[in-house]
Protein backbone atom coordinates (compact mmCIF):
# COMPACT_ATOMS: atom_id res chain seq x y z
CA UNK A 1 0.00 0.00 0.00
CA UNK A 2 2.97 2.02 0.18
CA UNK A 3 2.73 4.90 -2.35
CA UNK A 4 -0.90 4.14 -2.95
CA UNK A 5 -4.03 6.46 -2.07
CA UNK A 6 -5.75 5.67 1.31
CA UNK A 7 -8.58 3.14 1.34
CA UNK A 8 -12.06 4.60 1.72
CA UNK A 9 -14.02 2.67 4.17
CA UNK A 10 -17.29 2.73 5.80
CA UNK A 11 -18.90 1.26 8.76
CA UNK A 12 -22.49 -0.10 9.01
CA UNK A 13 -23.82 -1.33 11.88
CA UNK A 14 -26.24 -0.41 14.51
CA UNK A 15 -24.46 -1.83 17.42
CA UNK A 16 -22.83 0.63 19.14
CA UNK A 17 -20.22 -0.93 20.69
CA UNK A 18 -19.33 -2.99 17.65
CA UNK A 19 -19.16 -0.01 15.76
CA UNK A 20 -17.05 2.52 17.89
CA UNK A 21 -14.95 -1.21 18.00
CA UNK A 22 -14.45 -1.46 14.44
CA UNK A 23 -13.74 2.52 13.91
CA UNK A 24 -10.90 2.56 16.40
CA UNK A 25 -9.07 -0.09 15.42
CA UNK A 26 -9.53 1.75 11.52
CA UNK A 27 -8.57 4.85 12.81
CA UNK A 28 -5.19 3.46 14.26
CA UNK A 29 -4.11 2.20 10.57
CA UNK A 30 -2.93 5.59 8.17
CA UNK A 31 -3.69 3.65 5.22
CA UNK A 32 -7.51 3.68 6.03
CA UNK A 33 -9.06 6.81 5.66
CA UNK A 34 -12.92 6.49 7.12
CA UNK A 35 -16.00 7.55 5.44
CA UNK A 36 -18.86 6.86 6.55
CA UNK A 37 -20.69 5.72 9.50
CA UNK A 38 -23.97 4.13 9.11
CA UNK A 39 -26.60 2.79 11.33
CA UNK A 40 -29.02 1.00 9.10
CA UNK A 41 -29.55 -0.23 5.78
CA UNK A 42 -30.90 2.57 3.77
CA UNK A 43 -28.87 5.58 5.17
CA UNK A 44 -26.06 3.13 4.32
CA UNK A 45 -27.35 3.15 0.83
CA UNK A 46 -26.95 6.69 -0.06
CA UNK A 47 -23.26 7.01 1.50
CA UNK A 48 -21.95 3.98 -0.72
CA UNK A 49 -23.38 5.83 -3.67
CA UNK A 50 -22.28 9.52 -2.86
CA UNK A 51 -18.79 8.42 -1.22
CA UNK A 52 -17.91 5.60 -3.15
CA UNK A 53 -16.25 3.88 -0.24
CA UNK A 54 -13.80 1.08 -1.45
CA UNK A 55 -14.10 -1.23 1.32
CA UNK A 56 -17.43 -1.76 3.90
CA UNK A 57 -17.86 -3.39 7.13
CA UNK A 58 -21.44 -4.52 6.86
CA UNK A 59 -23.70 -6.15 9.79
CA UNK A 60 -26.08 -8.22 8.50
CA UNK A 61 -29.51 -7.88 10.86
CA UNK A 62 -30.24 -4.27 10.59
CA UNK A 63 -33.42 -1.99 10.78
CA UNK A 64 -35.01 -0.99 7.58
CA UNK A 65 -32.84 -3.01 5.45
CA UNK A 66 -30.91 -5.83 6.51
CA UNK A 67 -26.93 -6.63 5.16
CA UNK A 68 -27.93 -8.91 2.05
CA UNK A 69 -30.65 -6.20 0.86
CA UNK A 70 -28.38 -3.53 0.89
CA UNK A 71 -25.62 -5.25 -1.46
CA UNK A 72 -28.70 -6.26 -3.60
CA UNK A 73 -30.10 -2.23 -4.07
CA UNK A 74 -26.43 -1.14 -5.16
CA UNK A 75 -25.21 -0.83 -8.50
CA UNK A 76 -22.25 -3.14 -9.79
CA UNK A 77 -20.34 -0.55 -10.99
CA UNK A 78 -20.45 1.18 -7.45
CA UNK A 79 -20.07 -2.45 -5.73
CA UNK A 80 -17.29 -1.99 -2.59
CA UNK A 81 -15.42 -4.92 -1.47
CA UNK A 82 -17.47 -6.57 2.00
CA UNK A 83 -16.01 -7.82 4.94
CA UNK A 84 -19.12 -8.82 7.10
CA UNK A 85 -19.30 -8.03 11.06
CA UNK A 86 -22.05 -10.08 12.84
CA UNK A 87 -23.17 -11.57 15.94
CA UNK A 88 -24.69 -14.68 13.50
CA UNK A 89 -22.95 -17.77 12.16
CA UNK A 90 -25.98 -18.94 10.34
CA UNK A 91 -25.30 -16.25 7.57
CA UNK A 92 -21.58 -17.49 6.62
CA UNK A 93 -22.53 -19.76 3.57
CA UNK A 94 -24.28 -17.32 1.73
CA UNK A 95 -21.88 -14.10 3.25
CA UNK A 96 -19.03 -15.86 0.66
CA UNK A 97 -22.05 -16.84 -2.23
CA UNK A 98 -21.85 -13.21 -2.39
CA UNK A 99 -18.27 -12.43 -2.50
CA UNK A 100 -17.71 -11.18 0.74
CA UNK A 101 -13.91 -11.16 1.66
CA UNK A 102 -14.25 -11.65 5.06
CA UNK A 103 -16.92 -12.95 7.78
CA UNK A 104 -15.90 -11.45 11.40
CA UNK A 105 -18.04 -12.86 14.26
CA UNK A 106 -18.60 -11.10 16.81
CA UNK A 107 -17.14 -10.93 19.69
CA UNK A 108 -13.99 -10.84 17.54
CA UNK A 109 -10.58 -10.05 18.51
CA UNK A 110 -7.88 -7.40 17.05
CA UNK A 111 -5.27 -9.95 15.79
CA UNK A 112 -8.39 -11.57 13.66
CA UNK A 113 -9.86 -8.08 12.62
CA UNK A 114 -6.37 -7.08 11.39
CA UNK A 115 -6.16 -10.36 9.48
CA UNK A 116 -8.95 -9.93 7.79
CA UNK A 117 -8.14 -6.45 7.02
CA UNK A 118 -4.52 -7.09 5.88
CA UNK A 119 -6.83 -9.90 2.90
CA UNK A 120 -8.81 -6.95 1.94
CA UNK A 121 -5.65 -4.68 1.45
CA UNK A 122 -4.12 -7.19 -0.59
CA UNK A 123 -7.29 -7.84 -2.56
CA UNK A 124 -7.90 -4.66 -3.47
CA UNK A 125 -4.02 -3.95 -4.10
CA UNK A 126 -4.35 -6.97 -6.69
CA UNK A 127 -7.65 -5.62 -8.16
CA UNK A 128 -5.64 -2.00 -8.59
CA UNK A 129 -3.29 -3.56 -10.96
CA UNK A 130 -5.83 -4.72 -13.56
CA UNK A 131 -6.89 -1.53 -16.43
CA UNK A 132 -10.63 -0.80 -17.22
CA UNK A 133 -10.22 -3.57 -20.44
CA UNK A 134 -9.16 -6.67 -18.38
CA UNK A 135 -11.48 -5.94 -15.30
CA UNK A 136 -14.07 -5.92 -18.09
CA UNK A 137 -12.94 -9.03 -19.44
CA UNK A 138 -13.01 -10.72 -16.34
CA UNK A 139 -16.41 -9.68 -15.58
CA UNK A 140 -17.62 -11.49 -18.86
CA UNK A 141 -15.71 -14.45 -18.41
CA UNK A 142 -17.17 -15.03 -14.93
CA UNK A 143 -20.58 -14.04 -16.66
CA UNK A 144 -20.39 -17.46 -18.93
CA UNK A 145 -18.38 -19.78 -16.53
CA UNK A 146 -20.02 -21.31 -14.07
CA UNK A 147 -19.00 -20.76 -10.47
CA UNK A 148 -17.86 -23.52 -8.36
CA UNK A 149 -16.95 -23.59 -4.86
CA UNK A 150 -13.02 -22.16 -4.25
CA UNK A 151 -13.88 -22.69 -0.68
CA UNK A 152 -15.57 -24.61 2.07
CA UNK A 153 -17.48 -22.41 4.98
CA UNK A 154 -17.01 -25.05 7.96
CA UNK A 155 -18.04 -24.26 11.40
CA UNK A 156 -16.30 -25.90 14.37
CA UNK A 157 -15.84 -25.59 18.22
CA UNK A 158 -17.27 -22.19 17.68
CA UNK A 159 -15.32 -21.12 14.80
CA UNK A 160 -15.62 -20.83 10.97
CA UNK A 161 -13.35 -22.35 8.66
CA UNK A 162 -12.77 -21.27 5.20
CA UNK A 163 -11.08 -24.37 3.63
CA UNK A 164 -9.89 -23.82 0.19
CA UNK A 165 -11.00 -26.74 -2.20
CA UNK A 166 -7.74 -27.46 -3.52
CA UNK A 167 -6.39 -29.03 0.17
CA UNK A 168 -9.33 -31.29 0.10
CA UNK A 169 -7.88 -34.90 -0.24
CA UNK A 170 -10.99 -36.62 -0.33
CA UNK A 171 -14.93 -36.22 0.81
CA UNK A 172 -16.91 -38.98 2.59
CA UNK A 173 -20.19 -39.75 3.65
CA UNK A 174 -21.06 -41.47 6.77
CA UNK A 175 -24.79 -41.57 7.54
CA UNK A 176 -26.21 -38.31 7.45
CA UNK A 177 -23.03 -36.29 8.13
CA UNK A 178 -19.84 -36.01 5.29
CA UNK A 179 -16.28 -35.61 6.48
CA UNK A 180 -14.39 -33.68 4.94
CA UNK A 181 -10.37 -34.77 5.07
CA UNK A 182 -7.33 -32.57 4.43
CA UNK A 183 -3.81 -33.19 5.07
CA UNK A 184 -3.76 -34.25 8.46
CA UNK A 185 -6.99 -32.82 9.46
CA UNK A 186 -11.17 -33.74 9.22
CA UNK A 187 -13.84 -31.41 9.48
CA UNK A 188 -17.76 -32.57 9.54
CA UNK A 189 -20.43 -30.90 7.77
CA UNK A 190 -23.63 -31.93 6.65
CA UNK A 191 -24.40 -30.73 2.97
CA UNK A 192 -25.48 -33.80 1.18
CA UNK A 193 -23.18 -35.47 -1.10
CA UNK A 194 -25.42 -34.41 -4.37
CA UNK A 195 -25.43 -30.99 -3.23
CA UNK A 196 -21.52 -31.14 -2.51
CA UNK A 197 -20.73 -33.10 -5.73
CA UNK A 198 -22.84 -30.12 -8.02
CA UNK A 199 -21.43 -27.21 -6.51
CA UNK A 200 -17.62 -28.38 -6.83
CA UNK A 201 -15.48 -28.09 -10.07
CA UNK A 202 -16.06 -31.26 -12.03
CA UNK A 203 -12.29 -30.61 -13.77
CA UNK A 204 -10.76 -31.28 -10.36
CA UNK A 205 -13.24 -33.44 -8.45
CA UNK A 206 -14.78 -36.61 -9.41
CA UNK A 207 -17.32 -38.67 -7.69
CA UNK A 208 -16.33 -42.80 -7.66
CA UNK A 209 -18.86 -44.13 -5.26
CA UNK A 210 -21.86 -42.80 -3.91
CA UNK A 211 -20.07 -42.10 -0.06
CA UNK A 212 -16.69 -40.73 -2.41
CA UNK A 213 -15.47 -37.70 -3.50
CA UNK A 214 -11.95 -37.10 -4.74
CA UNK A 215 -9.69 -34.36 -5.54
CA UNK A 216 -8.14 -35.79 -8.99
CA UNK A 217 -4.83 -33.53 -8.13
CA UNK A 218 -4.36 -35.73 -4.90
CA UNK A 219 -4.54 -39.44 -6.95
CA UNK A 220 -0.62 -40.87 -7.11
CA UNK A 221 -1.74 -44.05 -9.09
CA UNK A 222 -4.55 -46.58 -9.86
CA UNK A 223 -4.85 -49.86 -9.86
CA UNK A 224 -6.85 -52.72 -10.88
CA UNK A 225 -9.10 -55.36 -8.67
CA UNK A 226 -10.54 -58.53 -9.21
CA UNK A 227 -14.16 -58.64 -11.81
CA UNK A 228 -12.80 -55.34 -13.47
CA UNK A 229 -12.72 -53.27 -9.95
CA UNK A 230 -10.49 -51.06 -9.17
CA UNK A 231 -8.58 -48.75 -6.68
CA UNK A 232 -6.94 -45.61 -6.09
CA UNK A 233 -4.80 -44.43 -3.98
CA UNK A 234 -4.10 -40.93 -2.82
CA UNK A 235 -0.74 -39.20 -2.48
CA UNK A 236 -1.33 -39.39 1.07
CA UNK A 237 -1.54 -43.06 1.13
CA UNK A 238 -5.29 -43.31 1.72
CA UNK A 239 -6.81 -46.36 -0.37
CA UNK A 240 -10.57 -46.30 -1.86
CA UNK A 241 -12.34 -48.32 -4.44
CA UNK A 242 -14.19 -47.21 -7.52
CA UNK A 243 -17.70 -48.27 -7.68
CA UNK A 244 -18.33 -49.59 -11.08
CA UNK A 245 -21.42 -46.92 -11.01
CA UNK A 246 -19.24 -44.11 -11.15
CA UNK A 247 -15.88 -45.45 -12.77
CA UNK A 248 -17.23 -43.89 -16.14
CA UNK A 249 -16.87 -40.33 -15.00
CA UNK A 250 -13.47 -40.83 -13.77
CA UNK A 251 -12.67 -41.93 -17.20
CA UNK A 252 -14.09 -39.50 -18.51
CA UNK A 253 -11.97 -37.02 -16.23
CA UNK A 254 -9.03 -39.01 -16.98
CA UNK A 255 -9.78 -39.22 -20.92
CA UNK A 256 -8.48 -43.15 -20.61
CA UNK A 257 -10.78 -46.16 -20.33
CA UNK A 258 -9.83 -48.24 -16.92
Amino acid sequence: MVGMKKLRACIIDDEPIACRKVQRLLNEDREIELVGLCTNGEDALETIRKLLPDLIFLDIQMPVMDGFELLESLDVEKMPYVIFVTAYDEYAIRAFEVHALDYLLKPFDKKRFLEALRHAKSQIGRAAHFDKNNFEMLLKEAAIRPRFLDRLVIKTDGKIILLKTELIDWIEARGKYEFVHAGEQSHLIREGMNHLEARLDPMKFVRIHKSTIVNVDKIHHLEPLFHSGFRLTLRNGTKLTISRRYRAKLEHLLGKSL
